[in-house]
């Protein structure tokens, strides 16, 4: 436990695991201006934050050393004709005509309505409820699961086609995500309670990780994300992208897509994001990740 003081006055600790938190994420070359706004919404004061990053960057850490180590970098290269990139205001994906809400470019992110029905939503929501488990982390050395206070949530994995309603949901993820169903690994469905959180975090595997050699055997890397909303939330929850100042909140049925590896096998670290804390009720999402090879 770290307690931070600034001008006098002691503020909220940061502890072991904010602390490792911030060594990884400067080693992934996240900015310092990211870092705080991450913090800051996951409930710190701006103040506390800021002198969190400053004491980190006053300890003799190398920060320009470790961002060199990491593969994504300032040169992703953005393609002119993204996937769905498109500018129509609705995206047919198969059975379902979807809007589209909002888009930025760099990074690709786009936040769409109506992907689930209120019914598909309830539906998986039930299917899920006696089913979950603890989140787990991939640990970066070993490749394997583990625990990590960094995601508080519990969840639950489908098999591709597991059912009708899962199968179905698929090929319309196929279809919004331009992406075959193959490439796509078993849906996630996820349950966030009272001041739930997942850290700011990147989706891709780090090729800088040991562990991460493991994983690219299953259908290469890690190309892009949808995360649908199966409920309202009350107060907080958002999809932050702190690196470009995004905060997409928590609608059912809505979703919000981010692409973060190009044609050229690089990965955009803009993308970094994470799941704000759930200030009153719940939160229920439901993930797709997809590969860039068949998932097996």
């Amino acid at each position: 436990m770290i307690v931070i003081e600034k001008s006098g006055e002691t503020m909220l600790a940061i502890d072991s695991a904010w602390q490792r938190w911030l060594h990884e994420n400067t080693g992934r070359g996240c900015t310092v201006e990211s870092m705080v706004d991450a913090m800051v919404a996951s409930g710190f004061d701006r103040h506390t934050a800021t002198a969190a990053v400053d004491r980190l960057r006053g300890s003799g850490h190398d920060i320009a050393s470790d961002s060199a180590r990491t593969e994504p970098d300032d040169r992703y290269v953005y393609e002119a004709e993204a996937p769905i990139g498109t500018n129509a205001n609705t995206i047919r994906a198969g059975d379902r005509e979807i809007e589209v809400i909002a888009r930025i470019g760099r990074p690709e992110v786009l936040v769409v309505g109506g992907v689930l029905t209120d019914e598909e939503c309830e539906a998986m929501i039930a299917l899920s409820r006696d089913k979950l488990r603890p989140s787990t982390i991939v640990d970066p050395d070993s490749g394997g699961e583990g625990f990590n206070p960094e995601r508080r949530s519990e969840g639950v994995f489908f098999q591709r086609g597991e059912n009708e309603l899962v199968a179905r949901i698929e090929q319309r993820m196929s279809a919004l995500m331009s992406c075959p169903v193959e490439h796509g690994e078993g849906l996630q469905v996820l349950h966030y309670g009272h001041e739930g959180e997942y850290r700011p975090h990147f989706d891709y595997f780090p090729l800088h990780y040991k562990g991460t050699a493991r994983h690219l055997e299953h259908g290469g890397q890690r190309v892009a994300t949808l995360v649908v909303y199966l409920n309202d939330v009350e107060s907080g929850g958002e999809t932050i992208f702190p690196e470009v100042g995004l905060s997409v909140v928590a609608r059912r049925g809505n979703a919000v897509y981010f692409r973060y590896m190009n044609a050229l096998g690089q990965l955009d670290r803009k993308t970094l994001h994470g799941g704000a804390p759930v200030l009153a009720g719940e939160k229920w999402i439901m993930t797709k990740w997809v590969r860039e090879r068949p998932y097996i």
